[in-house]
């Protein structure tokens, strides 16, 4: 009887001991979880077609710029007041076009972005929400956030990227 009565005390400890346990906890970089999904790689590529040519257009007019820069480094001194005058002119014109063509394009890809996280937002709850249920997770926090772990912390953003997939 003693037998019993220690083995059912122990069973009692144990399972009161269980909710005392830490919670199940993982993380998620949900930003990575999006990002590497086939409609953000498909979204990137159109930006790309649409954006392209300015983009090289950019490029050259850096290199340009560049270019420009040094050469009134070097013969700056050298040349006439009006060459001096005039290059400088030439270098501030570029300059601006070179800064409007780079607004165009943030201001593109910005919106670019905008638009598919808005579209993506209710996907990546539904993924969240799967994944979360599937393994129990009480407690999901970001790499970023975490500043010390005891243990390698499950990272569901794979996943979580696998979800979003099916469901683009």
């Amino acid at each position: 009887m003693r037998h019993l009565t220690a083995a059912l005390g122990l069973l009692l400890l144990a399972a009161l001991a269980l909710p005392a346990q830490a919670a199940e906890v993982a993380m998620l970089d949900w930003r990575r979880a999006l990002m590497e999904t086939d409609a953000a790689q498909r979204s990137m590529s159109d930006l790309e077609g649409r954006i392209g040519g300015q983009q090289q257009q950019a490029r050259s007019l850096g290199e340009e710029l560049q270019q420009m820069q040094q050469r009134l480094q070097q013969e700056g001194e050298a040349m006439s007041e009006s060459d001096r005058q005039s290059a400088m002119q030439e270098f501030q014109q570029k300059g601006a076009e070179f800064e409007q063509l780079r607004g165009q394009i943030m201001q593109a890809q910005q919106q670019a972005e905008q638009q598919f996280l808005q579209e993506a937002e209710p996907k990546l709850e539904q993924a969240v929400d799967q994944v979360i249920q599937r393994h129990g997770v009480e407690v999901l926090v970001e790499p970023q956030g975490v500043l010390h772990a005891d243990r390698d912390l499950p990272d569901l953003t794979d996943e979580v990227t696998q979800v979003l997939n099916s469901l683009f």
